[in-house]
């Protein structure tokens, strides 16, 4: 069980991607890229995880504090876990609520700290570590955080993606992530960064991550 949801995360984190597309420019017509921010990620995995016979619910969690983030709570034999795809690194394996883990992934490194009635995830790339986001383990209803969710962009909360580009996705042996004006390229065996110009963020989307976005630049 899994090994199968985690598979599902897996294909969500290389098909879905974390983007800020909508906030910044306005959802278009038509070419409506898939995706988006923690909240529409974690809704899109929430639909297909129920879909595939998964016990799954909202649950959310805290970024600097705040109780901004989104992510799954699911219960596989007894044991609760939480499921971060609404992130914008790839969270691959399922967090316990009740033991400590540590994972890599494309030259990343993830452990949790299981306290009482929190969790904390801590990220740790390019040598640096930082707390990634805090899980405040009894759950909300649904029903809130569904209210959370509608007001995410008009409750004057400011977000760290909130005024430049972000697109995000695992492409192929690398997880590449715009941001701003710098594509980073993240793998097990080398990071990379280039800086870009503001023309070429639709191009670089385009060929790298294979969505058209002009819909939204013009």
């Amino acid at each position: 069980m899994i090994d199968d949801i985690e598979k599902l995360m897996f294909k969500h984190f290389s098909t879905i991607p974390f983007h800020n597309l909508n906030l910044l420019y306005g959802q278009p017509d038509k070419g409506v890229i898939p995706g988006g921010t923690c909240s529409d990620k974690t809704l899109a995995f929430l639909s297909e995880a129920r879909e595939s016979g998964f016990n799954a619910r909202l649950h959310t969690a805290y970024i600097g504090g705040k109780e901004i983030h989104r992510l799954i709570r699911t219960s596989i034999n007894g044991r609760t876990y939480y499921a971060d795809v609404g992130n914008g690194w790839p969270t691959l394996k399922l967090i316990p609520s009740d033991e400590d883990i540590a994972f890599s992934c494309y030259g990343m490194k993830y452990r949790t700290e299981v306290c009482n009635e929190w969790v904390r995830v801590f990220h740790k790339k390019r040598g640096i570590e930082s707390l990634q986001l805090e899980i405040h383990k009894p759950p909300k209803k649904e029903s809130e955080i569904y209210k959370q969710i509608e007001s995410r962009f008009s409750s004057n909360i400011k977000y760290p993606f909130s005024t430049s580009l972000r697109f995000s996705l695992i492409v192929g042996n690398q997880f590449l992530f715009l941001r701003g004006n710098q594509l980073e390229r993240y793998s097990n065996i080398e990071y990379s960064v280039s800086t870009l110009n503001k023309k070429e963020a639709a191009n670089i989307i385009s060929k790298l991550f294979k969505f058209d976005v002009k819909s939204y630049f013009y």
